[in-house]
């Protein structure tokens, strides 16, 4: 890290960005620091150091370092620039503040009403992660994603462990639209050759949460030493997959008594699929092929 900063950062996405571009120089404390900077901007623009060092477990002072290593003069105007993104976006306002204020009410509503309320539960977690989603992910950004499946001359999937059902609906779903799909699961040992059939023409989409399975890493690193693009859909922007992939989908599921929901994560996928089926109907009637219906079979 840099002992002399150059200019602050004068937007929320020169922030985001300076910060993934610094990222490794970072002390172990500073990246912890920029993690939670990176995945929860709402905590960080609306809520009091103390708070914030509360909840990301770490010191206020270190909050104040790593803002100054950035140029600021100390937390506060890093703070205000990520309030007046937020403010103008207020789409995802308070998403974070939204999750603690629900998280703190779960404990009790069991107890005082019965194992029948676990539905209300995970169904609110689930409804309040795919608002964000969509506010996090947006119009522009599906497109984009749907654009790099369309160009691949092959699609790799790869997701592992909690991330598998994902990968495998990607992978059932994807080749209902017309587009090669390769679905990359190890098995018998095998997944060393199944990198090797990565070309610069293909596209990796990986999908992996924290703490990121060995696996889905390898296959993205074997992807961008290929030249192959790669669409990570991770829970953060400094995820290990994220920092090589050409384009990253944030996807924050929500998070019951301790299980994490693959709803929103499904959602993208489902979103990804029916572009996909939507752009190559577009497509075939501009070369005249007339129209051919492929979303219903991805359902």
């Amino acid at each position: 890290m840099s002992d002399m900063p150059g200019p602050a950062p004068a937007t929320a996405t020169e922030l985001r960005d300076t910060i993934l571009a610094r990222y490794d120089g970072f002390s172990k404390r500073l990246q912890h620091v920029a993690r939670y900077v990176l995945d929860h901007p709402d905590d960080m623009a609306l809520q009091t150091l103390t708070v914030i060092a509360e909840r990301s477990g770490t010191q206020p002072s270190a909050i104040v370092r790593f803002a100054k290593s950035l140029g600021y003069t100390g937390a506060g105007p890093m703070q205000r620039l990520l309030r007046d993104s937020l403010l103008a976006n207020n789409a995802s306002l308070g998403y974070g503040e939204r999750v603690h204020q629900f998280t703190a009410t779960v404990d009790h509503s069991v107890s005082a009403r019965g194992v029948g309320a676990l539905i209300d539960e995970f169904t609110e977690g689930d409804i309040r992660a795919l608002q964000n989603t969509r506010a996090t992910i947006g119009q522009e950004g599906l497109a984009d994603a749907v654009a790099l499946i369309r160009k691949a001359q092959i699609v790799h999937i790869v997701g592992m462990r909690r991330a598998f059902p994902v990968a495998t609906y990607l992978a059932y779903a994807i080749p209902q639209a017309g587009k090669p799909t390769v679905l990359i699961d190890g098995v018998g040992g095998l997944a060393l050759q199944q990198f090797r059939a990565i070309s610069a023409k293909d596209l990796v989409i990986a999908i992996s949460y924290h703490s990121y399975a060995p696996e889905t890493i390898s296959a993205v690193e074997a992807a961008s030493i290929a030249g192959a693009k790669i669409l990570a859909i991770s829970d953060s922007l400094a995820s290990p997959i994220a920092k090589l992939a050409t384009q990253t989908m944030v996807v924050r599921e929500s998070e019951v008594r301790g299980f994490r929901s693959l709803s929103a994560s499904l959602c993208v996928a489902q979103a990804l699929v029916v572009g996909l089926a939507y752009e190559q109907e577009r497509g075939a009637l501009r070369r005249g092929r007339g129209k051919t219906s492929v979303a219903a079979d991805a359902s």
